[in-house]
């Protein structure tokens, strides 16, 4: 398959999305030896506001300025996280996810100076994490800790720790594989103890919907089984119509046997209530599925429970 001569990648600009443009650079370089590459960096608003993600359009503060870049030409491709894709609503117009790369770790990581693990923290601990999905999940499991507001990438994070802001952190091991800082991961957290996110470990690609020769020089990164995933979990978060203050978890497994499963979960912030959901695709398509799971937690009260909390 021929290719254009350069494609230009735009993405966040933090260590961690550079790192990850990385790796989109170096399987399109496998593909196709004689393609150049750029990067254009951008700073988002979710990377220099650190508040509250509500007062900044949610997790649209993480794409917004990438997709302004694509849509304006000033570059061909974009590299997303899918987790910080909003899914609440359409992808902006003229653009298309062209591809999804093979899905990394979905675990979360707790990050403990001294190495303890979640069950040896004592009472009273800070947790340092903005997620609303981890501190609803920590408040189910260890009430007696406490969350404290951290945001920032990764290495920020890291560094607020070092410096006593918190006494440990939940982070992504995803992520910590990516910024090469896997050594400080003290317990890797069990999906049934703390449910991923929408989308956790999938880069997406995104191109503008005219832009056919990019389109096709990236369509071969496209992971199979992660396009399947990913499909009945976005449907899902659409179905749901989730907000950026929804505690909302879930996942979708391609199994060997060619099945397509979907787990996912809606809490109320304390995680005192919890909705869970697990259904195999059978005959459905993954869209399908999506729509079925959120059905299913709709008809638990979900509705309910996600209007119910402040945003």
């Amino acid at each position: 398959m021929s290719a254009p001569e350069l494609i230009r990648i735009v993405s966040r600009d933090s260590p961690m999305a550079l790192a990850q443009v990385e790796r989109v650079r170096a399987e399109l370089a496998a593909r196709y030896p004689s393609l150049r590459t750029d990067v254009v960096p951008v700073r988002t608003t979710g990377d220099t506001w650190l508040g509250d993600l509500s007062q900044v359009e949610g997790k649209g503060a993480f794409t917004k300025e990438v997709d302004a870049a694509l849509l304006a030409g000033d570059a061909d491709l974009a590299v997303h996280c899918v987790k910080d894709i909003p899914a609440d609503r359409p992808l902006p117009a003229g653009t298309t996810f062209a591809a999804f790369l093979e899905r990394d770790d979905i675990r979360d990581a707790l990050v403990h100076p001294d190495g303890l693990t979640l069950d040896e923290l004592p009472p009273g601990a800070r947790i340092g994490t903005s997620s609303v999905r981890r501190a609803a999940q920590l408040a189910a499991v260890r009430p007696e800790l406490r969350c404290v507001p951290f945001r920032g990438n990764a290495n920020r994070r890291l560094a607020k720790l070092a410096a006593g802001e918190a006494d440990a952190l939940l982070l992504a091991v995803s992520g910590l594989r990516r910024i090469g800082r896997t050594d400080v991961i003290s317990d890797t957290l069990g999906t049934e103890t703390m449910c991923p996110p929408i989308g956790a470990g999938v880069l997406a690609l995104q191109c503008r919907e005219d832009d056919t020769e990019t389109i096709d020089a990236v369509a071969p990164l496209n992971h199979p089984d992660t396009y399947r995933e990913i499909t009945a979990e976005r449907m899902f978060l659409h179905v749901l119509q989730g907000h950026c203050n929804s505690p909302i978890a879930g996942y979708a497994r391609a199994h060997r046997n060619g099945e397509l499963s979907l787990r996912a979960c809606v809490f109320t912030p304390d995680g005192k209530t919890v909705l869970n959901a697990h259904e195999w695709a059978g005959p459905l398509d993954p869209a399908t599925l999506g729509t079925s799971v959120a059905v299913t937690l709709l008809r638990q009260g979900a509705r309910e429970l996600i209007d119910g909390i402040a945003h």
